[in-house]
């Protein structure tokens, strides 16, 4: 799978912990994302690893752990 930024994507399943996105990355707990919240990529980084911005803070992430989202009406609060 490939991503691109602005792209729309949610976790397929809750990982053991995310990664913050800060320029000294931390490991954070799991439970700050849900899976079904949508988050957007805000970044492209090596070995098929993006940076996406959820409403609780920007984790990297590899994609095999992503899903995009494709229908609008699929957004979690989508009016």
């Amino acid at each position: 799978m490939t991503a691109s930024i602005g792209d729309r994507m949610r976790l397929k399943q809750k990982p053991a912990y995310l990664k913050s996105a800060d320029p000294m990355p931390m490991l954070r707990p799991p439970d700050l994302v849900s899976t079904q919240e949508v988050g957007e990529v805000v970044g492209l980084h090596p070995l098929e690893t993006v940076a996406v911005r959820f409403r609780r803070g920007t984790f990297l992430i590899p994609l095999d752990q992503l899903e995009p989202v494709v229908n609008p009406d699929d957004e979690e609060g989508a009016d």
